[in-house]
């Protein structure tokens, strides 16, 4: 098992692209101190026995603290967790022993379907109840604390009887577990459903989060012709989002806050300017 970092630090880290991997080792140790303190991946493209991606993780794992995101666990579903996908995570967390692990409050999976989108959930009693008994066997599989991540909204269900805040800090009550604090998706989701985004951040558990994320969005219309935002992870991070951001800091103090960049991932200059943004926005905030 490597060691690593026990926290992640209250600093700007982003998503690790194997395309970066040079750039990014060759911010160690150099003249210019880089804005990019942290790292996170994705579980599912290290879920194999070996190969470059095994061994340049390990690499990494030796330079900078890690935080392992999963994508895949369907936290949400109806059925049980896939067991072997749940082993395969479990082996990751052991070996590599990160700073943090997170997943999604979405569902992906129906009997043996998986599909490639994180859906979303009705906030009622039966959904809180089975997603809070599939928190709690993910965390005894890994061993450790886990934080879920608010989702990014583009309809409401007539039947949830709990708002997004509540339900996320009651799983954290029943289950012990923490909270990632998805900025950009609190903007797409009150863009899309018209209601405040500072509003939303004031009922939010905010002694419970663990992480911040900022991404990119695409905008749309609907088919009346309002606004509809595309949580895509393929853009700079917009301005209205900065701006929640450092409401949310101002609120919450310093954070371990991570730039997501995951389709057409721009030259590692690019993303780092946007960490150095996120970075420069912490330094406004009173440890």
């Amino acid at each position: 098992m490597l060691d690593a970092a026990p926290f992640l630090p209250a600093a700007a880290g982003v998503g690790y692209k194997p395309q970066h991997f040079a750039d990014i080792l060759a911010t160690v140790g150099a003249e210019r101190p880089s804005p990019v303190k942290w790292l996170e991946i994705h579980a599912e493209n290290y879920m194999g026995d070996g190969g470059r991606p095994i061994a340049q993780l390990r690499h990494l794992a030796e330079q900078f603290a890690l935080s392992v995101h999963g994508v895949g666990l369907s936290i949400g579903g109806e059925g049980p967790l896939d067991a072997d996908h749940l082993a395969r995570l479990t082996h990751l967390v052991g070996w590599l022993n990160p700073a943090s692990f997170s997943e999604h409050l979405a569902w992906s999976t129906h009997d043996s379907h998986f599909y490639n989108d994180l859906l979303p959930l009705p906030y009622t009693d039966a959904t809180l109840a089975r997603v809070c008994d599939h928190i709690n066997q993910v965390q005894d599989a890994i061993g450790r604390r886990m934080l879920l991540e608010n989702p990014s909204s583009y309809l409401a269900f007539a039947e949830s009887s709990w708002s997004e805040p509540e339900f996320l800090a009651e799983i954290t009550r029943r289950t012990g577990c923490g909270l990632l604090l998805d900025v950009n998706n609190v903007f797409v989701s009150a863009t899309n459903l018209d209601f405040s985004p500072q509003g939303y951040i004031d009922a939010f558990a905010l002694d419970q989060v663990g992480e911040i994320h900022l991404g990119g969005h695409d905008e749309d219309q609907d088919d009346h012709g309002k606004p509809l935002l595309i949580d895509s992870h393929g853009a700079e991070v917009v301005d209205p989002v900065w701006a929640l951001l450092d409401y949310t800091l101002a609120k919450s103090g310093p954070k371990p806050v991570l730039v997501e960049w995951d389709t057409d991932v721009p030259a590692w200059p690019v993303l780092e300017a946007e960490a150095a943004r996120a970075a420069t926005a912490l330094e406004r905030v009173p440890a």
